[in-house]
């Protein structure tokens, strides 16, 4: 259930694999071959049979991709992963470029070899994406190669096994919509949308749509599967009967008609033949399933994943879910949080605080009466510079004492029935420096913004997410990460379409949950992030306004550190919000909490000086 600590790829191996790969592409007649971090549902987790590109290459974040040529080979990641990339990987084989601004197809498009032919897995890529390629590599007369078999898989003999986790039914208690009304909205959209079926291959789409919850990949609770949903008629689900239990099983035949995951291509193929238009989700949907269609002499139609908007809008019960769900991590949090304030410097270090914070949970979890099924994602633990690494996670190897007079940063999160948590503190051990203060202060005022902020209808992430930048950009600073990020229903906790980013260009609406976190990184130093989740809030009418406007409700419930605030750097508006919120949290907190921790809370919730 909870995080591991060994290291799950082995740089050392790199030039052994790496050349393994060549000798393969050699053999096939390719030239160079792509490596996404990616699986058949193009989702951020992965089960450990799909992680390719941490074998092939030694990095594990959760976004990137390798090209592999005949006499180089490249590894692209974002800004999250500069650092990481460079310490997990042997730079004597891999050039790092950013996956930003250099994407693969950019790379391609301008230094791949004319005339080269190239491979890669159409399972493995989007059809939004191997457009996108084509466009690039058409240029310089490149040849994209679909190969039918996974050219790393060739050489991965000990790869693991596909998982078999069990699924199972999500209640209308804390879904608050049954499946069959989920999937009448849905074939509805479809029909609207010119389509005559489409093809669910988000595996958190099919969990919402169908009220179902699996254990195949880490922390997001996920039965891998694919769907295709008709206009009329019943959906066809993919999924292993292993995975089902008794009940689940005649749960899930009232809804759909369960079909091995081997016959979906065709069972696409027959539909691709029988109908007049299939709906893919370019950004989505695999490049395979465009050709399987397009052999058929079929058509395809752009359609949006009619499950995705639908998910990130929450109802009323999940709302109710999270908010309860963030009471319960808030009080986990302040009896870790004040655990750790008692501990002298240099006593803990990354590792035994991230098993303390899991162990708060299962047991406040436990004690509330709502287990906790899991943490959301691996906690980034980072002490003094390994908090500068902006996705870190520890590990045995880089595990990092918690120092005097250095930043801690935690981001951590859990998975209960009702609810998905996500959340940052950074907290000093021991006295801080004044830039330190300085630059903390500077991140909790770009966070204040964005929680007290009002905005009208039609109002996109990327509207909001300079807001949150302004007090550092006024001082020369900012951060390589987008804002916020949308936030599932017990499901995965980092979900669109919604983001608070540069590039978030849909539209905010009421029950959406974001989260809100702001940072600053100083490499070599420290890092500081803040976060909180916020939801959106209904518009409604300002005193003496004309234009009814959104607002954000804050959902977590968890003090900021008061010793790394310069007050002085505060309006009286930022320093009302913050007392008037860490009132909030003392008085909701208190009656669960006693001893030390209710005076730890006491204290650090008291207000501003």
């Amino acid at each position: 259930m909870f995080q591991s600590f060994d290291v799950t790829a082995d740089p050392s191996q790199g030039i052994t694999r790496v050349g393994q790969l060549r000798k393969a592409l050699a053999k096939a007649g390719l030239d160079g071959y792509l490596v996404p971090r990616a699986d058949e549902h193009q989702g951020e987790y992965v089960a450990p049979s799909s992680e390719r590109l941490a074998w092939l290459t030694g990095f594990t974040g959760s976004a990137g991709a390798a090209l592999v040529l005949r006499d180089r080979a490249i590894l692209f990641v974002d800004g999250r992963y500069t650092l990481q990339a460079a310490e997990q990987t042997d730079p004597s084989i891999f050039t790092v470029e950013s996956l930003i601004d250099t994407p693969p197809r950019e790379w391609i498009g301008r230094n791949a070899p004319t005339g080269s032919r190239i491979g890669f897995d159409p399972w493995l890529h989007t059809v939004a994406e191997l457009r996108a390629l084509r466009d690039r590599a058409r240029a310089r007369s490149i040849e994209l190669v679909p190969v039918d078999d996974n050219m790393v898989d060739l050489i991965w003999n000990d790869r693991p096994s596909p998982p078999l986790a069990q699924a199972r039914i999500q209640s209308k208690d804390y879904a608050g919509e049954l499946a069959a009304a989920k999937l009448e909205r849905m074939a509805k959209a479809i029909r609207e949308a010119g389509a005559d079926c489409t093809v669910l291959t988000d595996p958190s789409s099919i969990a919402w749509a169908f009220n179902i919850r699996g254990q195949d990949v880490p922390h997001t609770p996920l039965a891998l599967g694919f769907a295709i949903l008709p206009v009329d008629g019943r959906p066809l689900l993919f999924l292993d009967r292993r995975k089902l239990d008794r009940e689940t099983e005649a749960y899930l035949t009232q809804l759909a008609d369960l079909k091995a995951p081997s016959t979906l291509e065709a069972e696409l193929s027959r539909c691709a033949k029988s109908t007049g238009s299939i709906g893919l989700d370019p950004s989505l949907a695999a490049e395979r399933l465009r050709l399987v269609v397009e052999e058929a002499g079929g058509s395809i139609t752009d359609l949006d994943d009619p499950a995705r908007l639908p998910r990130a809008i929450k109802n009323a019960t999940e709302l109710e879910g999270a908010r309860t769900a963030h009471l319960r991590d808030g009080v986990a949090m302040a009896r870790f949080l004040s655990w750790l304030d008692r501990q002298e410097p240099g006593t803990v270090d990354e590792i035994s605080a991230v098993r303390k914070l899991e162990e708060s949970r299962a047991e406040t979890g436990q004690s509330l009466q709502m287990p906790l099924r899991d943490i959301s994602f691996d906690t980034i633990s980072g002490a003094g510079p390994n908090g500068a690494i902006i996705h870190y996670r520890v590990t045995t190897k880089t595990n990092r004492t918690l120092a005097a007079n250095e930043l801690y940063l935690v981001d951590s999160g859990a998975q209960y029935d009702d609810g998905t948590t996500d959340i940052t503190r950074t907290v000093i051990i021991g006295r801080p420096g004044d830039e330190m203060r300085e630059r903390y202060t500077r991140v909790l005022k770009g966070l204040i913004a964005l929680s007290t902020i009002r905005f009208p209808k039609g109002t996109r992430g990327m509207d909001l997410d300079p807001f949150a930048r302004h007090a550092l950009w006024q001082a020369g600073l900012d951060y390589a990460h987008g804002t916020g990020h949308g936030v599932g229903s017990y499901l995965a906790v980092h979900e669109g379409p919604q983001r608070i980013a540069r590039t978030g260009t849909q539209v905010l609406e009421a029950g959406m949950i974001l989260s809100n976190e702001p940072g600053y990184y100083k490499p070599g130093s420290y890092g500081i992030r803040l976060e909180n989740l916020i939801v959106v809030k209904p518009a409604s009418a300002i005193p003496g306004g004309e234009i009814d406007m959104h607002g954000f409700e804050t959902l977590t419930l968890c003090p900021f550190d008061r010793r790394l605030i310069d007050t002085g750097l505060l309006s009286p508006q930022e320093r009302d919000w913050l007392d008037t919120y860490h009132a909030r949290v003392r008085e909701t907190l208190a009656p669960l909490l006693d001893g030390e921790t209710l005076d730890w809370l006491e204290k650090a919730t008291a207000p501003l000086d």
